[in-house]
């Protein structure tokens, strides 16, 4: 499919390897403008194909507050952005939560763009709703509390941005270097969700504030439609990172 000139550009973070790889794959091959995300710019040879297909590339490491907001510089000056895919997620201890929240949460509030998706797991119902003396910069929370909470993220951005189309996804367990290889759900259908919110016409897809699995709506846990859980969590995100999300 040729590319539109005239659309905007979709930016698909921890785009080297897995879901992401796939996900970026998938959109490149539909015709789509794709930024693919590296953490370093040596990981970028792990989508040199996607490059040379077309692709632009931005570089940063996720865990480290100061390089998101350059990633939210390097973004913007290629942009502009249909759609952002905030599918880099990591179970590596005190890099969970700058990771899978505090870095989609910078890049949320950065880079302007018309569909939003972050990626969730089953897992977040498992997640503490309890707020209190949270280091954000890298203190231990489980994986489980950092899907809820950017679960939550995709529900406060939703609420706020009525002019944004806001979704979750749990891709299932699936055997990527994250997942392991004995998950048991299947690979092949891990990213189809995602594209198919930031890309589809179809009425189904244009919608927000939902949590997705296979293309097909789930309730999320309760706290994740709470709205004072919401603002809070925005509240504390805001401070760390110096960073207001509009209202």
């Amino acid at each position: 499919m040729a590319k539109n000139a005239d659309t905007g550009k979709i930016l698909v973070t921890g785009s080297t390897d897995g879901v992401g790889l796939a996900t970026a794959r998938e959109l490149l091959d539909s015709g789509h403008h794709v930024v693919v995300h590296a953490r370093t710019q040596s990981r970028l040879a792990a989508v040199q194909e996607l490059l040379d297909g077309g692709a632009e590339a931005v570089v940063g490491d996720l865990g480290i507050l100061d390089e998101v907001h350059d990633l939210v510089e390097q973004a913007n000056a290629l942009g502009p952005f249909d759609a952002v895919i905030h599918n880099a997620g990591t179970m590596d201890g005190s890099a969970v939560l700058p990771v899978n929240v505090v870095a989609p949460y910078v890049l949320t509030a950065g880079i302007p763009a018309a569909r939003v998706v972050y990626l969730s797991s089953g897992m977040h119902r498992g997640g503490s709703a309890d707020l209190s003396g949270i280091d954000w910069s890298g203190g231990s929370r489980s994986y489980s509390d950092s899907k809820l909470y950017v679960t939550a993220l995709m529900a406060a951005v939703a609420r706020r941005w009525p002019d944004v189309l806001a979704n979750a996804v749990d891709p299932g367990w699936v055997p990527t270097r994250m997942g392991g290889p004995g998950a048991s759900d299947d690979l092949a259908l891990a990213h189809v969700t995602q594209c198919w919110l930031t890309t589809s016409d179809d009425p189904q897809a244009q919608v927000s504030g939902r949590y997705w699995h296979h293309q097909r709506v789930q309730r999320p846990a309760p706290a994740v439609e709470d709205a004072p859980f919401q603002d809070e969590l925005i509240d504390q995100l805001a401070a760390h990172t110096g960073v207001a999300l509009r209202r």
